[in-house]
């Protein structure tokens, strides 16, 4: 018997609890870290330059280094800005995208604990509740400016974020009259019995994976903070960690995208071969499933990545075009096409 052992049911939960937070975290920070300087590398590949290359071997210390000049520029705010939003609004815009991550099971189980830290039967309405949340962020940032540009990107952002909102939540819904359940846990185990939902519900992950896109303001689109029309769009008027907020929260939102797109229509943790489809009997297969977890983000985040630097940047009436005269519809129309053949089928 161990110390473990002696601890309540409810001290062991909220141990473990700390404990999963504590290493989501340790996780997630570098990895926004070294998907920017990826980004960077795959862009100056793209462009045939050299990109980052001289901080630590192979240039893989360039985020630190980025860290520190974050952390060591000085923080200006301009004397016109509304200085209690304009402080506020980058914690708001990268919260969430934290939040969020805490439903996502990112493995099966290690030892006797599932890995998600918050095991909840409503998971996917809790995540669509909590990323919802992100537009107050980015309101506030370009109310809070004072200045026109950042106010027509945060005008810009919150109508893209709504409209895509919805195309992005109609798109889930075959995937759970397919499953029967909210919880996302119950979404991979379906997925273990039955195949990837990628195979039954294509049309459903096409709308979640251009809406992901339109959530996180990634070209094609990146309206809300296009250069050539917005300086910087809702954050012109940021500058040192403020700034470094808003870069954080883009990139956490892209992965927490990516976690959501794995577990709804790529079997989260599972691999339809080798028998890794079944959860973890010991440590190393429990560590092989969160590495197989991982694998399938990074390569959603290098989507992402290639995506900007090879297509141009929509119009914003094209825009808002797709998302209301396109994607609303067809999200409707695969909600009763899947709903008539399982009613056939069952």
């Amino acid at each position: 018997m161990t110390w473990i052992d002696h601890l309540t049911p409810a001290q062991q939960f909220v141990l473990f609890s700390t404990l999963k937070v504590f290493c989501a975290v340790a996780v997630l920070l570098p990895t926004i870290a070294y998907s920017v300087m990826a980004e960077r590398r795959i862009s100056a590949a793209i462009q045939d330059r050299v990109g980052p290359n001289r901080v630590g071997p192979f240039g893989l210390l360039q985020p630190l280094a980025d860290g520190l000049k974050f952390i060591l520029k000085e923080d200006f705010t301009p004397g016109h800005v509304r200085k209690a939003y304009f402080w506020i609004a980058p914690a708001i815009t990268l919260i969430p995208a934290f939040m969020t991550m805490a439903v996502i099971p990112f493995g099966s189980m290690l030892g006797q604990q599932k890995m998600v830290i918050a095991d909840l039967n409503v998971g996917i309405l809790y995540t669509f509740g909590i990323v919802s949340l992100g537009i107050y962020g980015i309101v506030l940032a370009g109310y809070a400016s004072n200045s026109k540009y950042p106010f027509l990107g945060a005008i810009r952002s919150s109508a893209q974020m709504i409209s895509y909102e919805i195309a992005m939540g109609m798109s889930v819904i075959p995937v759970f009259l397919f499953v029967g359940h909210l919880n996302l846990s119950e979404v991979i185990r379906y997925q273990t019995q039955h195949g990837w939902l990628i195979i039954y519900a294509p049309i459903s992950f096409v709308i979640f994976l251009v809406a992901a896109f339109a959530e996180t303001n990634r070209l094609p689109f990146d309206m809300p903070e296009c250069e050539t029309e917005l300086v910087a769009g809702y954050h012109t008027e940021y500058s040192s960690m403020k700034f470094a907020l808003f870069f954080l929260g883009e990139y956490a939102n892209m992965i927490a995208a990516s976690a959501m797109m794995v577990t709804l229509f790529f079997g989260g943790w599972t691999l339809p071969f080798w028998g890794l489809d079944q959860p973890a009997a010991g440590f190393l297969k429990g560590f092989v499933h969160i590495g197989i977890f991982l694998g399938k983000i990074l390569a959603f985040m290098a989507l992402f990545i290639w995506v900007r630097w090879m297509l141009p940047r929509f119009r914003y009436d094209q825009l808002m075009d797709l998302g209301w005269r396109r994607f609303v519809p067809l999200g409707l129309f695969n909600i009763v096409a899947t709903a008539i053949v399982l009613w056939i089928i069952n």
